[in-house]
């Protein structure tokens, strides 16, 4: 069998843009500095699934069950096996003919759901796999977003490729909002990580100086934002909201992961007056969906039951009562994923996508 190159794939036209966390000025100190005088929330964060927004394959801590998934094909023709080398994930795609081996060099995503590789190709170029791993399945699944396109040939069939610099699609800002601190590549293609995952001064910014001086100089604190402002904060790397006049596609399933833009269209946070934002529900040093059912039932019916409508008799007699279940169902674009619509509203019977009110 021949053995096709990896520097040969070939780029399939359907690119999804990559969302950039805003530049900083600054020197970073690196979470075990901001550990120093923050241990609680540091120890809180370490375990969330932002932390571990990103890895070397070989180091994720679901790096074991990787090879032990079973394999994957993709029509008409190609077949994906796992296997390590001297602890380093490769994939070999075959079709009968050709063969294709490809390291899988870095994991981006905790693992919560899934997990979807990136190989660097060469000096310009990055590919994102076809294969991404899905815990829910204990195996292997297309990439969100691949499984649609009819690859023409092996090179096709291993994933799309990015450039890095391109200001939208471009791989760079896959790395920026799955890390913290600078981001850098060589003339050879190499990224270089400040921290990989999202750490303390991904959001609060370069704390260098404020670790030398915790008195006289302040770090970002996105809790004093109001609720447009951190929505748009967060939306760097959820997605902003939509801008003025632009129009979002509601029926579209795979919006939904955009978080910033459904809450920022929901008749709740419209009508808080400024009350309602991403953090009056996620603690931002924790994974979401880490607190209780009855927990986020309060944050509700702190609003609903004084100057919002108090709950219809339905919602009350549920057991166990849970808000979120039905005015923030969740959508599954693909299966095994699931995403919460942070669309808050009433939604009719198998209606999971935009609200009657």
């Amino acid at each position: 069998m021949r053995c096709a190159r990896a520097v040969g794939l070939l780029a399939i036209s359907i690119l999804i843009p990559a969302m950039r966390a805003a530049p900083a000025s600054g020197k970073y100190a690196g979470t075990l500095v901001c550990e120093g005088c923050h241990a609680g929330q540091a120890k809180t964060q370490r375990l969330s699934a932002h932390a571990a927004a990103l890895f070397r394959t070989q180091d994720h801590p679901l790096a074991d069950s990787f090879t032990a998934g079973k394999e994957l094909s993709r029509p008409p023709a190609w077949r994906f096996t796992f296997f390590d080398i001297a602890g380093a994930l490769q994939a070999r795609i075959v079709d009968g003919k050709d063969v294709m081996e490809l390291p899988m060099e870095w994991a981006f995503g905790a693992g919560r759901q899934a997990v979807t590789f990136v190989t660097r190709v060469n000096k310009d170029l990055y590919v994102e796999h076809y294969a991404t791993w899905y815990t829910a399945l204990q195996g292997w699944g297309a990439t969100p977003g691949q499984a649609a396109i009819r690859p023409a040939n092996m090179a096709q069939a291993a994933g799309i490729l990015y450039p890095i610099s391109d200001p939208v699609t471009g791989v760079a800002g896959c790395f920026e909002c799955h890390s913290t601190g600078p981001v850098s590549f060589d003339r050879e293609g190499n990224v270089s990580l400040g921290e990989s995952g999202v750490h303390c001064e991904a959001c609060h910014g370069p704390g260098a100086a404020h670790a030398a001086k915790p008195r006289t100089v302040k770090i970002t604190n996105p809790g004093s934002l109001s609720a447009g402002q951190l929505n748009q904060f967060c939306g760097r790397c959820h997605r902003l909201p939509a801008a003025p006049g632009a129009v979002t596609d509601w029926s579209y399933a795979w919006n939904i992961r955009h978080q910033p833009v459904y809450l920022n269209a929901s008749a709740c946070f419209e009508k808080s007056n400024g009350k309602l934002s991403c953090l009056t529900c996620h603690d931002p040093h924790e994974s979401a969906g880490k607190k209780a059912v009855a927990s986020y039932n309060n944050i509700c019916t702190n609003c609903h039951g004084t100057s919002a409508p108090s709950p219809k008799a339905v919602c009350r007699e549920k057991e166990p009562a849970n808000c979120i279940d039905c005015h923030m169902p969740l959508v599954s674009p693909q299966a095994p994923l699931r995403f919460t619509n942070h669309r808050i509203g009433v939604y009719g019977d198998n209606a999971k996508l935009q609200p009657v009110r």
